[in-house]
């Protein structure tokens, strides 16, 4: 028979002293996140006067109603639409390179296989500078436009290789036994590999999703043109200046309300694909990290 060992006393105070440590880390970022929600709803006045809170005395939507109004509104608006394509097409180009290259490298029959992955080592080992990186995308005629904000990173060598080890410990037979059914290389990545790759496509979706949609500096980089300005760009402007007089001469926008307003804006989208990935997330966080 199975014994059950009871828990010591030591047991205990290890188990309380680790709940302890984690509920007050828990607490000390969300409620940061809190406040900045709370403070998007309240009045200007109320910032000045309480430097923290939780819940807004007087609320009001007049820092989201400045946001989503005037040229402010229409500058905001095309930002996040801006952002929403570079996310949705820059992930899917990730997902296609780095799951057709770690595919292909985790293959033992494949030939140059280790000159490739020496290449690709060498790429984390050694980087070509932001100087070079912008004449290349100059020279290549990216240069303000949505291009220079995907291709750049249109493959990330790490994750490549994290997915490719994850593909190494596949079963064996399965394939065979789709090979000798008639499937192709190809119809083999599509039909066995790819259906039981769904824990490694959420995570590294969602990781490659979360870089497009936070990058602004790729942005200040290669973008000239103010209408094809990302929202993160926009708000590390919106967050900079005191306030938007240019736009709004005879009315001055809150200062702090309206950063608030526009962060939340800025975080929530993301926040929200996360539940839906959440299953898929944590079963393939750590896949592929161990056999190399």
């Amino acid at each position: 028979m199975l014994s059950i060992k009871r828990k010591t006393f030591g047991d205990w105070v290890g188990e309380i002293i680790i709940y302890l440590v984690l509920t007050i880390l828990a607490v000390v970022m969300v409620i940061p996140f809190i406040y900045v929600i709370a403070a998007s709803f309240a009045p200007e006045s109320e910032i000045q006067s309480r430097p923290i809170f939780l819940i807004p005395d007087n609320p009001t939507l007049s820092a989201y109603e400045d946001v989503f109004s005037g040229s402010t509104g229409v500058r905001v608006i095309r930002s996040l639409a801006v952002s929403v394509g570079v996310t949705v097409c820059g992930t899917l180009i990730n997902l296609f390179f780095t799951l057709t290259m770690a595919y292909g490298l985790s293959r033992t029959n494949l030939i140059g296989k280790k000159a490739v992955l020496n290449m690709v080592l060498f790429t984390m080992v050694v980087n070509g500078g932001m100087i070079p990186t912008f004449l290349l995308v100059k020279n290549l005629g990216m240069y303000d436009t949505f291009s220079a904000l995907i291709l750049p990173g249109a493959i990330s060598a790490y994750n490549m290789l994290i997915v490719r080890n994850f593909f190494i410990e596949l079963p064996n037979e399965l394939e065979e036994a789709a090979s000798i059914d008639g499937c192709s290389d190809i119809g083999i990545f599509i039909k066995i590999a790819l259906p039981l790759s769904l824990p490694v496509i959420a995570t590294f979706g969602l990781f490659y999703a979360v870089g497009h949609w936070n990058n602004y500096f790729g942005a200040l980089l290669y973008l000239e043109d103010q209408n094809k300005y990302p929202f993160q760009l926009v708000l590390r402007n919106i967050v900079m200046q005191t306030a938007d007089t240019s736009a709004n001469a005879d009315q001055e926008l809150p200062e702090d309300t309206l950063k608030m307003a526009v962060i939340v804006i800025g975080t929530v989208p993301i926040l929200c694909v996360y539940p839906f990935l959440q299953k898929h997330f944590a079963a393939g966080v750590m896949v592929g990290a161990v056999k190399g």
